[in-house]
């Protein structure tokens, strides 16, 4: 592997984990909105303005994870040979991944129209999603079970 390779897969494990930090995060502060008193408005507004920048933020390194991913994708032949399942399970994670990130959003978009879709305790299972869903990545790049 060259050293090209090498700097673009560092660069693509920062980016992935501060990508998955801010998805850690995001959740934490939809169960923060959750709890807010209705009569809370300066607390509502701060939390409001958190999360929007937040997502902001999650979604400027979503894109170079993504990027950096494709490349080391195509550079390693991927689906040439066999032995190659380990990869497509974590691509479909990858894509669920980004899929949470919408559902963060839409999530978000909903406490900005003044609704509390969900009671704190619903985010709370929530935000264990891109735990589980970080935790499973990583095991299958390291593992490569199958």
């Amino acid at each position: 592997m060259s050293a090209y390779f090498l700097w673009v897969k560092a660069f693509h494990i920062v980016f992935v984990a501060s990508w998955f930090a801010g998805l850690f995060y995001m959740p934490r502060i939809l169960v923060n909105l959750a709890m807010v008193a209705p009569q809370s408005t300066a607390e509502r507004e701060r939390l409001l303005l958190m999360a929007r920048k937040l997502y902001r933020f999650t979604v400027f390194l979503m894109w170079p994870a993504l990027a950096l991913g494709l490349v080391l994708w195509l550079a390693y032949g991927v689906g040439r040979g066999g032995g190659q399942q380990w990869l497509h399970a974590k691509l479909l994670l990858v894509a669920m991944a980004v899929a949470y990130q919408h559902a963060c959003r839409h999530q978000l978009k909903a406490f900005e129209r003044g609704a509390v879709p969900h009671g704190h305790r619903w985010y709370r299972v929530f935000n264990e999603a891109a735990v589980l869903l970080f935790a499973a990545i990583v095991v299958l790049v390291v593992v490569k079970p199958f």
